[in-house]
């Protein structure tokens, strides 16, 4: 029996703080993106190559500019760096809201 996307949208707060940290490294990286429960749930359950597969499918434009590997490494590695941040303050991730001063050019640099 195959899975709807409402059968793998969970309440737990684990999957909720990875799908802000993601909300946080787009926002961190000058990327208009955010992630609904909904479209989280749909990239995680593409397993490990998730990512690369919202990229190719949403943002296939970007692939035209940066090697997909880049892409997926710059977000992970700003993802790693939000969760981190937000692990030492204590602070949800979601307060990245009106932090938009990032520029997804400068990961070229």
């Amino acid at each position: 029996m195959s899975k709807t996307l409402h059968d793998l949208v969970t309440d737990d707060p684990t999957t909720d703080a990875h799908r802000h940290a993601y909300n946080a490294a787009f926002d961190e990286l000058g990327l208009n993106w955010h992630w609904d429960a909904g479209t989280y749930a749909w990239v995680r359950s593409r397993g490990r190559d998730g990512l690369r597969t919202y990229l190719e499918r949403e943002h296939a434009h970007l692939l035209r500019a940066y090697e997909a590997d880049f892409l997926v490494n710059a977000i992970e590695s700003a993802k790693a760096r939000c969760q981190a941040g937000a692990a030492a303050n204590r602070s949800p991730v979601a307060s990245h809201a009106g932090r938009n001063g990032g520029s997804f050019a400068r990961l070229a640099a």
